[in-house]
């Protein structure tokens, strides 16, 4: 039975829950989410904004904001939560860091995000394509600060270490769940090989002294307990993590997983409260949010913390 197969066997047929108010969004100016979707589809770029369905897309692209995803619009991965399109992925584009570069500066970015699919059948993962992605945006747009969203490159050290030669200013790496729920959930990952990826982030960036933040991220509504959640938070603080993102996961069509339930605003709030404690430097934590959301603030706010500190 294929990895596909297993993951929507275990996707039951259970009726959707109605959206509670607080998952409510409001719609942009459809000018600017105009602008954005045309410089895209010109420069031959997907964005993860579409690709995984994001919910706020139209507040972002409103704003003239977008997150890039490298590699094409196929994963080869089969997480049950993930809208991407999943499958045998085409070549790299190899004009792609260029036209990404290109359309950081003509939306004229502070900060941009940059993600990818998991490309396993290449043999560094996609690694050399990221850091020459990073390289071409830097050298085009110089006071816009990166941040990218990698992939676990299968625990291959010297691929995660490709993309940190290239000196990102935030590396981001999303567990997207509790470990108990690994295997239904990202049957493909290893919640440890993570975890192991942002400790050796972390371990560079200190030995290094460079400024660069970690972060990761998860889902809630899967099936977790509050008090698993917690204890993932002491995880990713034990590997020095800086920035936390916790989101609500909405199921994104009728094949991927079910949402087991709508967390309230109020137990989203309480763990931004407990990372805080913890010594997270920025936990965003909300319905509605998701790795990218709010990135620049995310950072920017971890910047000032430390120098007050």
């Amino acid at each position: 039975m294929s990895r596909e197969l297993r993951v929507l066997n275990t996707t039951r047929t259970k009726p959707r829950q109605p959206k509670p108010e607080w998952l409510k969004i409001r719609l942009g100016d459809p000018t600017n989410q105009n602008h954005v979707l045309n410089l895209i589809e010109g420069l031959n770029l997907h964005t993860v904004c579409q690709e995984a369905r994001c919910p706020n897309i139209f507040e972002c692209w409103t704003d003239r904001t977008a997150t890039f995803m490298l590699g094409g619009d196929t994963c080869t991965r089969h997480c049950g939560f993930c809208a991407v399109n999943k499958g045998v992925p085409a070549s790299l584009d190899t004009e792609e860091p260029r036209h990404v570069a290109e359309a950081v500066r003509h939306l004229e970015l502070a900060h941009t995000v940059i993600t990818s699919v998991n490309r396993d059948d290449l043999v560094d993962g996609g690694a050399a394509h990221w850091a020459e992605t990073i390289r071409q945006v830097r050298a085009l747009n110089p006071d816009c600060k990166i941040e990218v969203l990698i992939p676990d490159f299968n625990g291959d050290e010297a691929a995660l270490n490709t993309v940190l030669d290239a000196q990102p200013d935030v590396l981001n790496h999303n567990t997207e769940t509790i470990a108990r729920l690994y295997r239904r959930v990202r049957p493909d990952a290893d919640y440890q090989q993570s975890l192991t990826l942002l400790e050796r982030a972390a371990r560079r960036r200190d030995e290094e002294r460079r400024g660069m933040l970690t972060k990761s991220g998860i889902m809630v509504g899967l099936g977790e307990t509050f008090d698993e959640v917690v204890e993932l938070m002491k995880d990713l603080r034990k590997s020095s993590v800086n920035i936390m993102t916790i989101g609500q996961y909405l199921q994104p069509y009728e094949r991927r997983l079910p949402v087991e339930r709508f967390v309230t605003p109020e137990e989203f709030e309480e763990w931004r409260k407990i990372g805080m404690t913890m010594g997270f430097r920025h936990v965003e934590s909300s319905p509605l949010t998701r790795s990218s959301y709010h990135a620049r603030q995310q950072a920017e706010d971890t910047h000032i913390t430390e120098t007050r500190i």
